[in-house]
């Protein structure tokens, strides 16, 4: 922590960051204290799945959290910062989580049903707000490389969760209940120790900042790969209690020094070049936004297209809601992200139905997190390459990964024999593509200023077409197919379902096409000068 202070930086600004998001997807555990919250108060599977509803839109609905962060982060007072954002979600996180615990537990009298939606709301709604301050954040300190650092902090939050179960299997194995407590403490305790460090620093560009990114690219590679490992094993073979404490604590030590490590350096091989320190701006720090009203060089940017008048200000979430690229990105993520979070909410019946073993159903369900971060670290990474050496707008990429995923949809429909191991690896890299590139694309598009807020409402786009899917579709025809029996068995069970889902995901391809040929003069007027004539 001293060593951090002494460096404070834009580096150890995201080092900081990466810490928080590392422990800040609890809501992805929901499945391992589900069943002690079931039976603790006598639910039944409805009651569970309106439970788990209010997780979903309480981890996806963060307009609170973007409109709090405009207003501490960004004012022009010396008053507020991104911690203001972190604090908020550590008291919701601690109350959510601490209240389930409780409830388990039976520290207190079973509280009614509305009362565990509302504080399993607040325990999820945390996520948001830890999220939020570190994505944007990252943004405002990288503008130039808003899709590597949208994908870094995205991908440690997809990974967390699988830290987490890490965390479950090492000190909670078989004990849910103290599983609620730990939540309720670590996320917290973590996003209080580090948030007085996740900073906004006036925007400049270094030529290092490529390297020292790819360097915590590197690591989150790495994290992944181990994680991987350490999954698939667990699932082939028993670890005894002390080999899972041995590859916790070597995950843990890597994990806490490898960040700092690459922010120290980065930061003293930038002060060689920089002798003056930059201040943190706590006031509004009025960053090079992809929306500025002039062009790098200072000159007036000419628009050859009425549409790139719309993008000469930062845009407040109504007026964003008033344009018509809003809702082509909210329309493209009911059927990108939607389809996705119905395809993991439902794998382990799926593998039931084709016949998969428990131990293979378990490894689909464990590595979807891998999956997931492979798509939002590396849809940012890629995006970034491409517009930078290509000059490739970014719906372009968003357009191919909505293909791709509806080809993953009609490769589970088809229930050939491995039919889910290539399929989950299509929709899970996918899936998480849309979690970078949608930030992303809305901070250029409709500038950085609101970007917590707006980027955060079109969120609210997975769990409406999650509802719609997994409800609406597969639970639907699931339940007709089963209606003369208690469970289905074949392809018929979801074939129907998924070929309804992979037309979905190439109507959001056909929508994202079209966002790309209304916003490339943009992208060619204005991103690309801005990035080629930075000092």
């Amino acid at each position: 922590m001293a060593e951090m202070e002494r460096l404070s930086s834009k580096w150890t600004a995201t080092a900081a960051s990466i810490y928080i998001q590392s422990a800040a997807g609890s809501s992805y555990a929901f499945s391992i204290y589900s069943s002690a919250l079931k039976s603790s108060q006598g639910y039944d599977q409805s009651t569970l799945d309106t439970v788990s509803v209010f997780k979903d839109i309480g981890a996806n609905a963060g307009i609170l959290s973007g409109i709090l962060y405009s207003a501490v982060a960004l004012n022009h007072r010396r008053i507020g910062g991104p911690w203001v954002v972190h604090a908020a979600g550590a008291i919701q996180c601690f109350l959510g989580y601490f209240f389930l615990w409780a409830a388990v537990t039976g520290l207190v009298e079973r509280p009614p049903v509305a009362a565990v939606c509302l504080f399993m709301f607040l325990a999820a709604h945390a996520q948001t707000f830890y999220n939020t301050a570190n994505v944007v954040t990252g943004v405002h300190n990288f503008s130039e490389y808003g899709g590597t650092i949208v994908g870094i902090m995205k991908g440690f939050l997809g990974l967390s969760s699988a830290m987490l179960v890490q965390v479950y299997d090492t000190f909670c194995k078989d004990k849910p209940s103290t599983f609620l407590l730990m939540l309720a403490l670590l996320p917290t305790s973590v996003s209080i120790l580090f948030m007085p460090h996740v900073r906004i620093y006036e925007a400049h560009r270094s030529d290092i900042d490529k390297k020292y990114l790819n360097a915590f690219s590197a690591f989150a590679m790495l994290i992944a790969a181990y994680l991987m490992v350490i999954i698939i094993l667990k699932n082939i073979f028993s670890f005894t209690s002390w080999a899972s404490i041995a590859t916790f604590i070597a995950l843990l030590v890597v994990l806490i020094a490898s960040p700092l490590g690459i922010a120290t350096k980065a930061q003293k091989f930038e002060s060689k070049r920089l002798p003056e320190t930059v201040d943190p701006l706590l006031e509004n720090p009025e960053p090079r936004l992809a929306s500025s009203k002039f062009s790098a060089s200072g000159e007036p940017v000419e628009h050859e297209h009425e549409m790139l008048v719309d993008h000469l200000e930062d845009m407040n979430l109504l007026r964003a809601m008033g344009s018509v690229d809003f809702w082509l990105l909210f329309i493209a993520m009911i059927c990108g992200m939607g389809s996705g979070l119905a395809t993991i909410n439902n794998m382990s019946q799926i593998g039931q139905s084709l016949g998969y073993t428990t131990v293979e159903i378990n490894s689909f369900v464990s590595l979807w997190s891998i999956w997931n971060f492979l798509g939002r670290f590396g849809a940012g990474y890629v995006s970034d390459y491409l517009l930078h050496t290509r000059g490739w707008a970014r719906p372009l990429l968003m357009a191919v990964t909505l293909a791709i995923m509806a080809a993953g949809h009609i490769v589970i429909s088809s229930g050939f024999s491995g039919n889910l191991y290539v399929g989950s690896i299509l929709v899970g890299i996918c899936y998480g593509s849309q979690w970078s590139l949608m930030p992303t694309i809305t901070s250029e598009i409709f500038g950085i200023r609101h970007m917590g807020t707006i980027f955060n409402t079109i969120s609210i786009a997975s769990p409406i077409g999650s509802y719609i899917f997994s409800v609406r579709v597969i639970g639907y025809i699931y339940d007709k197919e089963a209606s003369a029996e208690d469970s289905c068995n074949g392809t018929h069970c979801f074939m129907l379902s998924f070929l309804i889902m992979a037309s979905v995901a190439f109507f959001g391809f056909l929508i994202a096409l079209g966002l790309f040929f209304r916003t490339r003069g943009f992208y060619s007027s204005i991103v690309l000068k801005r990035l080629r004539h930075s000092p």
